[in-house]
């Protein structure tokens, strides 16, 4: 692994030195041996960075917009985008399963498949990406994060049900040509990052960004025989570029590959004491007697990505303007779960022409036209004991093109409106209307009103969309293959209160609502019979989410910031035979409290994070799950039942860091989950994965205790 990862950065070392060279306006190499060095003033010019509130409402957005900041992203040791969202009570994070690693949000209540997720304006993370996507976005690769809550822009499609989230990546044009973040856990988990931005004469710059992580320790803290987190490898490299003309004309462009390895499930030990873990080739549905062969996951995604943005002026103030934006990705899943296996390739393409016209100060419209397509290339084989296999090999088109309108108009800085209207050919399921409107209005300076609400449209993809299906022992019945158009309206509000007090001007009281009701929706159903899994469309039946929220933040005395925020969401949704019920595995509530003060200078940074995370109703199976770990149809006398009123306990989530730093570096030094708190027995039916009512998939708490880790932040400034 050690030569693997030297290899990997010494290419990019490589491509850098190669393309380092500046050519002047007559076609001259410059010299840039001068140009680059440790700036002087690299402490002070950190400050900035350092200053911005880690989490704050954006006071200027239509739309109600948490914006995570390049300081909220240095908080905490933050691999990956799901490690961002700690200091967030409006995402919140969870794990899929206790097998696989795969990380999943929710916003409103509600499957992150349901989040538009955007990069610089483009979706990603959809069908096979989704899964793993949110550990394949470096959060030092990010300048910002920008969480809308509900309904939308209609300019960058139809998928964004219960909001979107925007992630900003470090530019070509960044002043640092270096940036180099390293970290270590106290299991053993290495995260190296490495960012470099190049210009390239007047008119050209690039950034090379990339990215090594790996987990090779096996660790088994909870002793049931099953790793905690899978042994896992990733590399992943991007190299984005611009272009701007000296017309006004820019163009961006950039290429992405990725390769991730992972292998979790059973741990045993052999007669000679070493390590036995799962493997595809040799694993038996029925093994012999006195096999022992572990049940666990086999997955490799390999991915490559290729984008264009062309912004065109069609005058010389550029209030007309065209753009093109263009994407196109391949993701390769191979994975192999016991004796069940998923091999899928999935080809997606994305096109947004799209014209702009700002007529005046208040007036402004855009019209446009985009299409999404995706092809999936699937062969599935599911194997467990009891049923007989389930077989499905094929290739499935999904596709929609869209023409699209927004209006935006401004009554000076006290009023604002964006209405939007797209109509959607949807292949297979005809042509559907998708209106969009978003208000804003301030009486006085202090207070901001929004309100937003729209529809969303998307298909689903049951098994990738719930990929902790996979590790179970239960039989999948019904539409799990079926892609139907899922189908939800949400709409809220928003008042936000700036305060006149405090050592800053960004002292808040922020109070939002949001409510997402289906009339379509794949319901993933763990209810209905023991020991199955049943997929079906809603079919007209209710299922709608409620969410209330309080932001408050105030900067008491210079350098220290206090945030705090309070959520609560109330999930319904009608099963099969059972009627209205709260809907299983979300969390009711969760607070979020975040303490930060920096020293003079910024030399000192603390950071500390306090979550409280509130409980949800488990599956109704749960309730035969024993403090022991056993799984009885009767309770025992002496051993108590784990959910005995039918919901997971509340917990607490402590976090803490400290940030030294230095002319071009940052030391820092932090743990996660002080309180030491894990999910009992996360896996039903550990001792014997091939039964039926084995399951790794009802995770509702961290699955990991507590960690330490220590880090460092290498900056080389352009000179000044």
């Amino acid at each position: 692994m050690k030569k693997i990862i030297i290899s990997f950065f010494a290419a990019i070392a490589a491509s850098v030195s190669v393309s380092a060279q500046v050519v002047d306006e007559h076609g001259h190499v410059v010299d840039t041996s001068a140009i680059y060095g440790e700036r002087a003033d690299s402490l002070d010019a950190a400050v900035f960075v350092s200053r911005q509130a880690g989490n704050y409402l954006s006071k200027g957005k239509e739309i109600r917009t948490e914006v995570i900041s390049a300081a909220g992203l240095c908080k905490m040791a933050c691999c990956n985008l799901a490690e961002s969202f700690e200091n967030s009570a409006s995402v919140t994070v969870g794990y899929s399963d206790a097998v696989t690693g795969a990380r999943q949000i929710r916003l409103l209540g509600l499957s992150g498949v349901y989040t538009q997720m955007l990069d610089e304006t483009r979706p990603v993370m959809r069908g096979l990406s989704a899964p793993f996507g949110l550990s394949y976005v470096p959060g030092q690769w990010l300048e910002s994060i920008q969480i809308a809550k509900g309904s939308s822009s209609v300019i960058n499609g139809v998928e964004c049900m219960t909001g979107q989230i925007n992630m900003e990546h470090r530019k070509p044009t960044d002043e640092k040509p270096l940036f180099i973040n390293g970290a270590v856990m106290s299991d053993t988990k290495m995260d190296l990052n490495v960012a470099s931005s190049l210009q390239m004469g007047y008119n050209w710059s690039t950034v090379i960004l990339g990215h090594v992580s790996g987990n090779i320790a096996p660790h088994d803290m909870d002793g049931d025989g099953f790793l905690d987190e899978p042994k896992q490898l990733q590399f992943n490299l991007s190299n984005r570029w611009l272009y701007q003309a000296d017309n006004g004309v820019q163009v961006r462009f950039g290429v992405r590959a990725l390769q991730d390895s992972r292998l979790g499930g059973q741990m045993l030990t052999d007669a000679d004491g070493q390590h036995v873990f799962y493997d595809k080739d040799t694993y038996t549905l029925y093994p012999q007697p006195n096999q022992t062969d572990p049940w666990g996951s086999d997955i490799l995604n390999r991915s490559i990505n290729g984008y264009l943005k062309v912004g065109v002026p069609l005058n010389e103030d550029n209030s007309q303007n065209i753009a093109l934006i263009a994407d196109y990705s391949y993701q390769d899943m191979d994975s192999y779960f016991g004796a069940t296996k998923y091999l899928a390739g999935q080809h997606s393409a994305y096109a947004n022409l799209l014209y702009q016209n700002v007529i005046n100060d208040s007036h402004r419209f855009t019209v446009g036209l985009n299409g999404t397509f995706d092809r999936y290339d699937e062969d599935f084989l599911r194997q467990v004991r009891i049923v007989k296999p389930v077989e499905y090999s094929g290739v499935t088109d999904l596709a929609n093109v869209g023409v699209f309108g927004e209006y935006t108009f401004h009554a000076g800085e006290k009023f604002s409106a964006i209405a939007g209207l797209r109509g959607d050919w949807f292949h297979g399921q005809g042509f559907k209307a998708s209106p969009r409107v978003t208000l804003k209005y301030m009486p006085v300076d202090e207070i901001v009103i929004r309100a937003n609400g729209g529809r969303g449209l998307r298909y689903s993809t049951p098994m990738i969309d719930n990929i902790g299906v996979f590790s179970t022992g239960k039989e999948f019945v019904g539409s799990f293959n079926d892609h139907i158009l899922e189908d939800a309206w949400t709409f809220g509000g928003n008042i936000t209160y700036y305060m006149p007090f405090g050592a800053s001007s960004n002292t808040y009281l922020s109070f939002d609502y949001f409510r997402t009701q289906f009339v379509q929706q794949m319901v993933v159903d763990y209810e209905m019979i023991m020991n199955q899994i049943h997929f079906y469309p809603l079919d007209g039946s209710r299922s709608f989410t409620d969410n209330y929220q309080l932001d408050f933040s105030v900067d008491p005395v210079e350098r220290f910031n206090i945030t705090a925020t309070f959520r609560y969401t109330n999930a319904m949704i009608e099963l099969a035979g059972r009627g209205l019920v709260e809907k299983p595995m979300t969390s009711r509530f969760k607070g979020v409290l975040n303490l930060q003060y920096a020293t003079n200078l910024n030399k000192w940074i603390f950071d500390f994070t306090a979550s409280v995370n509130g409980s949800c109703r488990v599956y109704d199976f749960m309730e035969r799950l024993n403090e022991d770990g056993t799984f009885t149809a009767q309770p025992v006398e002496g051993v108590a039942r784990m959910y005995r009123n039918g919901r997971t306990p509340v917990y607490p989530m402590l976090y803490a860091q400290v940030t030294r730093r230095f002319k071009g570096w940052d030391v820092y030094i932090g743990a996660e989950n002080l309180t030491n708190f894990r999910q009992k027995n996360p896996v039903i039916g550990a001792s014997d994965p091939g039964q039926p009512m084995f399951d790794a998939s009802c995770i509702w708490g961290p699955l990991m205790g507590i960690k330490a880790h220590v880090g460092f932040r290498f900056t080389l400034w352009k000179k000044a």
